[in-house]
């Protein structure tokens, strides 16, 4: 099986990162949203990084046109009906992934494969949800999707062998570095990557050190491009949040466990970069 169109489903930060990409390598590319008003808003956020490059010199004006040329987007998801590939980027929701696999499942060609970009959710639970589920795995991009050169393809019990396959030369011609991981809680980097920020966060909260001398620590000793409180403002407090508790549910490993201190900023609505305020004010 060739993949020569793709679908996402989301056209949030991560989907449109997603799309943008999968247009950048050269695939025909439908994006949906849930209203008009997202769906715009995701588009407008493509073109504003792809004029960027352009202003920068990394992209040309021709590469710009012919990237936005293949990017539809929709707000009916029946504009999937001849997709090779759908991946899935919503809200972390369970019933939610399951509603819209078993609505793909109806809509897209019996041999599409169905993807999934979660970062912590059973991707089994959503395979069960269709009629293929050896054609349902996880392809786990990282924000940013265009820049990031990680692929984290995951693997069901249920999926086969020619799944795997296909999704590895599919992630080798968006440029990515593909590894193969479980279907088990936080995959590969996820399990690494979450005690670590926890951590980061438990030694500022018992007064260790302050954000910076944390944040510096890490880039000038381990030559990390950034601290990790520096990090998870850009990814996300309620992120953070969200997936290690999901995680800790399955696992009940206390390295797991968030500090009161994320939980209270979660609470306060300091979610990092995105509201202007996390462990460093961006207003």
């Amino acid at each position: 099986m060739e993949i020569k169109k793709v679908g996402v489903v989301g056209c949030g930060v991560m989907g449109s990162g997603i799309a943008q990409l999968c247009a950048q390598s050269g695939y025909q590319v439908v994006v949906s949203e849930i209203n008009d008003e997202l769906l715009n808003k995701g588009l407008a956020s493509i073109e504003k990084i792809l004029a960027r490059g352009v202003e920068k010199g990394r992209l040309s004006q021709q590469d710009k046109d012919a990237t936005l040329g293949r990017i539809k987007g929709t707000t009916n998801t029946k504009d999937f009906s001849d997709r090779d590939l759908m991946i899935e980027v919503a809200i972390e929701s369970m019933d939610l992934k399951k509603k819209i696999f078993a609505e793909l499942d109806e809509i897209c060609p019996k041999d599409a494969i169905l993807a999934t970009n979660t970062s912590c959710l059973s991707i089994i639970d959503m395979a069960v949800s269709t009629r293929r589920p050896d054609k349902v795995l996880g392809l786990h991009f990282f924000n940013p999707a265009p820049v990031m050169k990680l692929l984290e393809i995951v693997r069901t019990i249920a999926t086969s062998d020619e799944t795997i396959e296909v999704s590895k030369k599919f992630g080798e011609s968006v440029g990515k570095t593909t590894v193969i991981a479980p279907d088990k809680p936080g995959f590969i980097v996820n399990r690494l990557w979450i005690p670590y920020e926890l951590h980061a966060i438990r030694l500022l909260e018992d007064g260790v050190a302050s954000r910076e001398d944390i944040d510096n620590a890490v880039m000038m000793g381990l030559n990390y491009p950034m601290g990790p409180l520096a990090l998870v403002d850009l990814t996300g407090l309620d992120v953070l949040l969200f997936v290690a508790n999901a995680i800790y549910e399955r696992l009940k490993d206390p390295r797991y466990i968030p500090p009161t201190l994320l939980e209270k900023m979660v609470a306060a609505g300091w979610l990092g970069r995105k509201t202007g305020k996390g462990f460093y004010d961006y207003k």
